[in-house]
């Protein structure tokens, strides 16, 4: 499990760490890790062209530091101070007796000079902001991440690309583009949300010695973690043990929501899934072994969890039918617009919530715009207003528990996964792992990891339909439990 932790949490366990350390030790540490990471991306140091972006924290002097590393293997090392005044004095001189040069960004002319400079870059290093940095890159300094996208260089961020926000992930002005982020100690949030994970390439963490509590701000499960979560079936299961999950889904305009939604239940770990709705014979043709009713929810049989919404159209009735039973629900689609506040703040079985950015907006009253911005804010925003359990969708799913703690975050999907009816199958999926006895945080955890696994297999680098998402399901399992 990788764990990520506030800004304030890191900097408390830094102070506590250098006050046991010689004066200099962790920056130097750091610095090491950073310009191994840094050797690495080159592949060969001696004679390679480094251009060093240095602002006035202790990113800069991690960045002089690991500058003075390379040149001493022979790299060509250049550092743009954007403020000589308040420079890393030590990390500067160290840099200058490896026989790095230096540059100020303040001089006049010197825009044209570190333009040509990064033009001839093999390597950029961004340490111009730290994670107290916020609202992105101050205008005298926003030029640099221009010139820094119109270089051929590969570029590494220190800690994390300047102009993002450490914490929450968001990126509120102009920002460093890295392909590869060396962080310290641990994740910050922002290394693993959108839309700031997108700024910072592939991340590599460095071990300096951090002491951390045990929970942090934001978890990301991985392959063991989700394998210890997965419902097993023992000799004595029958199909009823193993849970059965309702499917009250479709509508005559919208049948294939129904069947999608089930094809990703019976793929799920539940041992049978009941179907309610309009769209029974499209259901039963594609997978027979469905249990159908027509005559509603409460009458359709024991259940131990319900998916309610995808395709429902304005079936009100149905969607308040299910809010009314007494065992987890996941609500979905349609079913988030159709279900009333107060409906789902008063249940007393769990509730698993699953919009995208669009519904989750609708629900907070808010322009799309600001919930793609602030997703970690808004995922926790509606969990508390509506006293469940959200998995908010996107390029990175975020799953915010109704009684707060750490937000999970699942990064294992594709782009080809933005298509038609993929949502129904998350749907199915969560649905089933929660009638299989998981809780809605880990249900919507494990479904959103090995939907976006099967994603992954399912496109290939291709496109690929919702069904064919779903019939890969079974193949990240076994992925996962390997």
């Amino acid at each position: 499990m990788r764990t990520a932790y506030s800004v304030e949490t890191v900097r408390a366990a830094e102070r506590a760490l250098m006050a046991r350390l010689p004066e200099g030790a962790l920056m130097q540490r750091a610095a090491a890790g950073l310009a191994a990471a840094c050797a690495e991306l080159l592949g060969r140091v001696y004679g390679s062209r480094v251009v060093l972006l240095v602002g006035s924290g202790d990113n800069g002097g991690d960045a002089l530091y690991a500058g003075a590393r390379l040149a001493r293997r022979g790299a060509g090392v250049t550092a743009v101070l954007l403020s000589p005044g308040r420079v890393h004095g030590a990390g500067l001189a160290a840099l200058r007796r490896a026989g790095g040069a230096v540059v100020s960004a303040e001089s006049d002319g010197s825009a044209g000079t570190v333009d040509e400079l990064l033009r001839r870059a093999d390597l950029v290093v961004d340490g111009i902001v730290g994670i107290g940095g916020r609202g992105g890159l101050r205008p005298d300094a926003e030029w640099l991440a221009w010139a820094v996208e119109r270089s051929r260089a590969a570029v590494v961020a220190v800690d994390l690309p300047s102009g993002v926000e450490a914490g929450t992930g968001e990126v509120r002005g102009v920002a460093v583009r890295a392909d590869l982020t060396v962080t310290f100690g641990t994740y910050k949030p922002g290394l693993l949300v959108d839309p700031a994970r997108e700024y910072a390439g592939v991340v590599r963490l460095v071990d300096i010695g951090l002491e951390l509590p045990p929970e942090g701000e934001l978890t990301a499960l991985q392959h063991t973690d989700v394998a210890r979560l997965l419902p097993l079936p023992a000799g004595e299961s029958d199909k009823y043990r193993r849970g059965v999950v309702g499917i009250a889904a479709g509508s005559a305009r919208y049948p294939g929501a129904a069947v999608l939604a089930v094809s990703g239940a019976l793929r799920g770990g539940a041992g049978a899934v009941r179907y309610v709705g309009p769209a029974g014979d499209a259901v039963i043709a594609r997978f027979p072994e469905t249990l159908v009713s027509d005559a509603g929810p409460a009458k359709a049989g024991r259940v131990q969890a319900w998916v309610v919404g995808p395709g429902a159209g304005e079936d009100a009735a149905t969607v308040a039918e299910v809010l009314a039973a007494d065992v987890p629900v996941l609500v979905d689609a349609d079913g988030l617009r159709l279900a009333e506040r107060d409906a789902v703040r008063g249940r007393t079985a769990p509730t698993l919530m699953t919009p995208h950015a669009g519904e989750a907006a609708a629900l907070l009253g808010v322009p799309r715009e600001e919930v793609e911005e602030a997703r970690l804010a808004a995922a926790r925003e509606l969990a508390a207003v509506y006293r469940a359990t959200v998995l908010l969708k996107g390029s990175t799913t975020l799953v915010a528990d109704a009684g707060g703690g750490a937000v999970r975050v699942n990064a294992t999907g594709t782009p080809w996964l933005a298509t038609a009816g993929s949502g129904d199958v998350l749907s199915g999926l969560a649905g089933s792992l929660l009638a299989a006895g998981l809780s809605a945080l880990d249900a919507g955890s494990v479904a959103a990891y090995l939907h976006g696994l099967a994603g992954r297999f399912a496109a290939d680098g291709a496109p690929a339909g919702a069904h064919d998402v779903a019939a890969r399901i079974p193949e990240a399992w076994r992925d996962v439990r390997g």
